[in-house]
This record gives structure tokens, C-alpha cells and sequence, in this order.
């Protein structure tokens, strides 16, 4: 089983390999970079085979292999996150103007900041705080 899947990837960097040539052929600038998709493709043939095959098959420097295999992927397929520009709150009830207000203020590193006012004693802020904290 594991020698089908590998000849499967060998057939495959093949078909690569004429893609990184054919990007060579018609490129417009002998000093342009390679595109991030040819990257990703090169990248995730590391897993199948060994990095060093993969970059003398696709003549890439194994260094620079290594780096991108190294990098945080930012494939071009994947979607970009983006935070949400609007959480809908349910309409807060009528509070009893003696009950103590809480706030709170939460800054992430990259300046964005939330504010939050509530009288509750135990507001439901488990969701809003894992979709502020996780966008990015």
C-alpha cells in the first residue's frame, strides 16, 4: 500500500516538475520569485516523499525547500479569516438600576480592543471572548 501511494506521489511530482517548468519558460523577469501555489504544491509532496527528492526533482534549492516547510502555510486556497465586523447581542433586559454595573476591557496585540458593560452576575461572555480572542 505504501509503495502505490509512493509511486502515486512520484507520477505526481512529475506533473509538478512541468509545472515549475513550464512557470520557468514563461516567467517575465529571470529574477522573479516563484508563486506561492508552485510553493505549496512542493511542500506538500514533503510529506510523502523526502525533501531532499522533492527539491532536486523540482530543481529548488533544498534550503529554500526547508523553509517554506518551516513557514506557516498561507496557501492561496485557503479562505482568509476574517474577524466579524458585527456580534448581534440579545436585547439586554430591564436592570435594576441599584444592581453594581461590571466592565471590562480586553486588548489583543494587535490593538484591537472590546469593551463590555453589563449587570448581570453571570453575563454570557464564554462566546463573544473565543470569537474575539481567536480572530485575527
Amino acid at each position: 500500500m505504501k509503495i502505490e501511494t509512493r509511486l502515486r506521489a512520484e507520477h505526481q511530482l512529475d506533473q509538478l516538475a512541468g509545472h515549475f517548468e513550464h512557470w520557468r519558460q514563461t516567467r517575465t523577469h529571470p529574477r522573479q520569485r516563484i508563486p506561492q501555489q508552485l510553493w505549496d504544491q512542493a511542500v506538500a509532496f514533503t510529506k510523502a516523499l523526502p525533501p531532499s527528492r522533492v527539491a532536486k526533482h523540482l530543481r529548488l534549492g533544498a534550503t529554500d525547500l526547508k523553509k517554506h516547510i518551516a513557514a506557516p502555510q498561507e496557501s492561496s486556497e485557503a479562505a482568509p479569516s476574517t474577524a466579524p465586523a458585527f456580534v448581534e447581542v440579545p436585547p439586554a433586559p430591564f436592570w435594576d438600576c441599584h444592581t453594581p454595573a461590571t466592565q471590562i476591557e480586553l486588548h489583543r496585540a494587535d490593538g484591537t480592543r472590546l469593551h463590555i458593560h453589563y449587570r448581570e452576575a453571570t453575563p454570557p461572555l464564554a462566546a463573544l471572548l473565543r470569537v474575539f480572542l481567536e480572530a485575527r
